[in-house]
């Protein structure tokens, strides 16, 4: 009559192999649908506590009333609507620097700079006005008297400008000017340091102060 086997007689594992626990959720198992210590969630999308992604991936937010709009109004409308209105704002601007005639304005005469007026200090834009003013009247050292960035940077802007808008309503293809980021950084760079000695009080600075 022979015994039942004890634990000595056990068919130990294979060298290698991997031993699992149950699945009844005994430790270093998991449990079927939920979570397990250091497992993930339902379908291996997480650790614990995460959400699980949908199989199709999450949905796209749906655009508000006013976005909507938007985007209809722009696709139903010729493609020189946008240009136009564009070089509508550009016209207006120079008009209100040709009629109200900046070079003989008051200090505070509005609509006047904050800094300026409460600081007597020029703000990076100060005589920028003064400076399309000049312009608009073909007086370039008067303009650049009043702010030489602003007159450095015009006819790269304009170019711009021009070749945005005849590819937008034309299909222009004016060769593209490329500016890097570093050379956006240096302008930018320039701009502050322009915007400092222009307010330091000893000659040469004196003369850059609008």
């Amino acid at each position: 009559m022979t015994s039942a086997p004890g634990p000595v007689d056990q068919p130990h594992p294979a060298p290698g192999a991997v031993h699992t626990a149950p699945a009844d959720g005994a430790a270093g198992g998991s449990v079927p649908g939920g979570f397990g210590p250091g497992g993930s969630g339902p379908g291996g999308s997480g650790p614990e506590g995460w959400p699980a992604t949908p199989p199709g991936g999450y949905p796209a937010p749906e655009p508000d009333r006013l976005t909507r709009f938007v985007l209809r109004l722009y696709e139903r409308s010729p493609r020189w609507a946008v240009p136009l209105a564009a070089v509508g704002c550009v016209a207006i601007g120079m008009s209100y620097a040709l009629l109200s005639n900046p070079t003989y304005a008051d200090p505070d005469a509005a609509p006047t700079c904050l800094l300026k007026l409460t600081s007597g200090l020029d703000c990076p834009g100060c005589g920028g006005t003064r400076a399309l003013w000049y312009v608009l009247h073909g007086d370039l050292p008067a303009a650049a008297r009043h702010h030489f960035l602003f007159v450095f940077a015009l006819p790269f802007l304009a170019y711009l400008f021009v070749a945005w808008a005849g590819s937008q309503a034309f299909g222009w293809r004016l060769p593209e000017l490329r500016i890097s980021s570093k050379v956006i950084g240096g302008f930018l760079a320039a701009w502050l340091a322009f915007s400092v000695l222009r307010n330091l009080p000893w000659a040469p600075f004196t003369s850059l102060y609008v």
